[in-house]
Formats: C-alpha cells, structure tokens, sequence
C-alpha cells in the first residue's frame, strides 16, 4: 500500500480543487460570457454566416482543416505521451534514484512513485479522449459545412447555426484537453515536492485565469484595441 504524506495528499487535492473550481468558473459561471472562448464562439458563428455567401467554399474547407489538423497533432502527441509514461515505469529504481540526489526534493517511496506516474496517465488518457472527441465533432462540422445550402434557401439560418454550434462544442473539449495538459505539466512537480505540486497547480491556474479573461488578445477580440 503506498504510504503517501499528510503533504502529498493536501498537495492532490489542492490541485484538483483549482481544476475543478476553475473549469466550472471558466465553463460555467457568468464570467464565462466575457471569455476569450466566448469571444471566439461568436466569431465562430459569423464565420458560418458568410460562410452561406460563398458559391465556393474553399477558404471555409481549409480552415475547417487546419482546426482538425491541430487537433490530430495533440491527439498523437498525447498517445506518445502515454507511451513514455508506460515506460517509464519500468525504471522506477532509476527515476527515485535521479530525483534523490535533487537538492530538497521530497523522499518518496517506489510505490508512491508508481501513483504519481499513474496519475499522469489518467490525465492523459481524459486529454485523449477530449481531443478525440474534438477531432470527430470537427469532422462533423466540415461535413455540415459541406452540407450547407445556398444563403437564400429557407433553411440556410439554421444550417449556420448547426454548423456553428458543432464547431464551438469541437473547440469546447479541445480546450478541455489543452486545461489537463496544463494540469498534467503542474503534476510533474509533484515528483520533486508536494509543495512545488501546489505552487505550480496554482500557477497554471493563474496562466489560465489571465489568458482566457485577461490576456491583450481578449482585448483586441472584444474591440478594446
């Protein structure tokens, strides 16, 4: 049974609390209105509308593909990810025997070691599946765009508005994926300190904070600048 620390646990829960609180401040609350993301929903919904102007749709395709090839690159750096992760479990002796000679790092057990390294793949994998998800909902959205009537037919509105909608759920768990890549990178400090675990925690959630609510291209795309 791992023998983890009063510290080490206070350091997991600290971290989980700002990626929980902070999703559903940023994905829920009503600051959420204000967001960069917000911001881009909208201009997302914009795009759909000229996008309907357009006989030929090739400058909507290639953007269309450009969002999915992001998409795919985090998608296969994750699966990378998961597999140096898998191996690095075989050099656990390894590993403790490197953070040990660190200056103030944290003694730890084999066996915490392993929890540590497991959590980062359970992060990894909910990346996975949000960016896969994403990538499919982005396909879908090239699909409705592809299916998209003329501006003048009857249904023309509504086919924006799906094909809008789909885009902005493709960018809501890309951005999903992104927040535990964030998180993932805090929880690697966990392996030299618990304290250095809650610093960092906290730190993402800064970055996040000023990037989505307070960052200059927020300004530009709210017309501040």
């Amino acid at each position: 049974m791992p023998q983890f620390t009063l510290l080490d646990l206070a350091a997991l829960g600290w971290a989980f609390l700002w990626w929980i609180g902070y999703t559903i401040f940023a994905d829920v609350g009503p600051r959420r209105r204000n967001s960069i993301s917000a911001h881009m929903a909208r201009n997302r919904h914009r795009w759909m509308e000229q996008m309907l102007l357009r006989n030929i749709r090739m400058v909507d395709t290639s953007i269309a593909g450009n969002l999915i090839t992001g998409i795919s690159f985090f998608s296969s750096t994750t699966i990378l990810v998961l597999v140096g992760l898998a191996a690095l479990m075989g050099y656990t002796d390894k590993a403790l025997q490197t953070i040990s000679a660190l200056p103030y790092a944290s003694p730890t057990t084999a066996a915490v070691w392993e929890c540590k390294v497991i959590l980062l793949v359970l992060i990894f994998i909910y990346a996975f599946f949000k960016f896969t998800w994403a990538f499919r909902l982005s396909n879908y959205c090239s699909i409705l765009i592809g299916a998209a009537p003329d501006a003048d037919h009857p249904d023309a509105a509504r086919a924006a508005a799906k094909a809008s909608r789909m885009s902005m759920m493709s960018a809501h768990h890309f951005n999903r994926g992104i927040r535990a890549y964030f998180f993932a990178l805090a929880a690697v400090a966990w392996f030299y300190h618990p304290v250095a675990f809650i610093v960092c925690a906290t730190w993402v959630v800064i970055i996040l904070y000023n990037r989505e609510f307070r960052s200059h291209a927020l300004d530009i795309l709210a017309g501040r600048h």
